[in-house]
Order: C-alpha cells, then structure tokens, then sequence
C-alpha cells in the first residue's frame, strides 16, 4: 500500500476536486489528515486541481477546504531548510498566484489549525469561513524565520498594525479572534463549518450570476494581484538572499526537526 512510518498511505492523493451542487462549485479538499502539511507533493496536487478549476469560467465558487480536525500546520519544516528552500518557495507561491488567478469567487474554510503556509493558501482565496474555535496563525518567527507571503498578504487584508501582530509574534487567534480582525469574514459554530458553509453558498452565490461574480472577483483582487506581482518579489529576495544566509534560519529549523529548543547565534540577551 506503500504506507509510510505512521501508517499513512502515501500512494493516496493528497487533494481531491469535485464538483457540487450540478456542478456550479467546486471543492479542493488537502486530504493528509491529521495535519494537512504542504509538503512538495501536496503542492503539486493543490496546483493540479487549482490549474483544473482555471479552465472553467461557469462557477459560482471555489472552497478549499481539508480533511480531518484541521484544516493546515502550514508548509513541510523540513523543506524549509537552506538547500530546499528555493523551490519550496517557488512551489507555494506559484499555487498562490494560481488561486488568486481562479475565475470564481474562491473561499477557505476552515476548522482548527490553519497555520503558516496553510494560512498563507487562505489568505490568497477572497472569502475565509472560519469555526469560532479555530486557530490562525503565523508562526514561523518562533523558528527564527517569517512568512514571506502572509507578509505581504496580512497588510492588504488586515491592515499593517495587525499584520505585524500576527507576523511579529507568532501568536495564533480563534475563528471569532479573526473576524473582529476583518480576517474572517464569516463565522461557524465549532462542528458546524459544513452547514454554515453550505447555507451561505445557498444563499450568496448559487441564486447568482456566474459571470458577475467572475468578474466581481476580479475587480476586488487588485490588492492582493499587487502584493502578489510586486511586493513578494521584493520579500521572496529579502528571504532568500539575506536571510537563509543567517545561522539562526537554519538552527530554529533544524532544532524544530530534532525536537529541542534553538540555540540562537546573536540577540538572546535581555
């Protein structure tokens, strides 16, 4: 069955797509349970099926969405290291550009850890559906890194003052947390994420036109197509060139992967 030491199937896709209600929405669902982490194969299985949905301009919505009790611990640590990390990059952030490039409003939904990149693919869809007792957040600085596109993202979508909070920290927020933010712009009861979802695609998408809302959703992407062209260039640089060159980046990953407590070069003084 080619299972892995845990017992995971690692022929199994690690996303799926399939199309409901006759076809008019479309659900990406990262299938790697419990932690849904987008390591380079669940990349390329999230651009596949995100290369798919671009093909078609009849939708209503995408949601993107993951099984099991979380929704993403983010991106794979260990392909954060100094000799894999630029093609991680180029991985994660080409899926982001794609999402945003999708021709239908796109939506994240979300229930318990939403975390690094799994955050960084939410905040590229317009619309978050978060359960009130979820977890979002960025916690990369606590390995001695950040997160080079929730960095430009976080701004666009929540303000700089915000962002910096989240990103500066590391600290993670509830569902009800991110929509007092302007993060989340709906909330669920905890379990029930599916029928808060389902009514409000009933409700806000389905009765409407399929054009309109391809279009709509163009016209309100033009911050994040900015921070997305522009901005992250500047920061995939800053990331790459400067701070992978640091001793810190590669000893937070690596005390992280061997399970103990970072050994910082410089800056530990209080």
């Amino acid at each position: 069955m080619g299972g892995g030491p845990s017992g995971e199937d690692l022929t199994a896709p690690k996303a799926t797509i399939d199309y409901t209600h006759a076809g008019r929405i479309a659900r990406l669902t990262l299938r790697a349970p419990k932690a849904n982490i987008l390591d380079a194969a669940m990349l390329a299985a999230l651009d596949a099926a995100a290369r798919e949905v671009s093909a078609r301009d009849d939708l209503h919505a995408l949601v993107i969405t993951a099984e099991g009790p979380h929704f993403s611990f983010g991106a794979s640590v260990e392909e954060h290291l100094p000799d894999r990390i630029g093609p991680t990059l180029a991985a994660l952030h080409g899926l982001l550009r794609r999402v945003v490039d999708v021709p239908a409003p796109t939506i994240a939904a979300i229930r318990g850890q939403c975390l690094g990149g799994g955050l960084e693919l939410a905040l590229a869809c317009d619309l978050l559906i978060a359960e009130e007792g979820a977890r979002l957040g960025c916690p990369e600085i606590k390995l001695g890194v950040f997160p080079p596109a929730a960095s430009v993202l976080l701004p666009a979508r929540i303000g700089a003052a915000r962002a910096a909070y989240l990103t500066l920290t590391g600290d993670s927020i509830s569902g009800r947390e991110a929509a007092a933010m302007g993060l989340v712009a709906r909330v669920a009861p905890e379990g029930g994420l599916d029928a808060s979802l389902d009514a409000w695609l009933t409700d806000a998408f389905l009765p409407r036109s399929a054009t309109g809302l391809r279009f709509a959703a163009a016209a309100v992407r033009a911050e994040v197509h900015r921070a997305l062209s522009g901005s992250l260039q500047e920061v995939e640089r800053l990331y790459l060139n400067r701070l992978m060159r640091e001793p810190d980046a590669a000893e937070g990953i690596r005390a992280f992967v061997e399970k103990r407590e970072p050994r910082w070069s410089r800056g530990t003084t209080v």
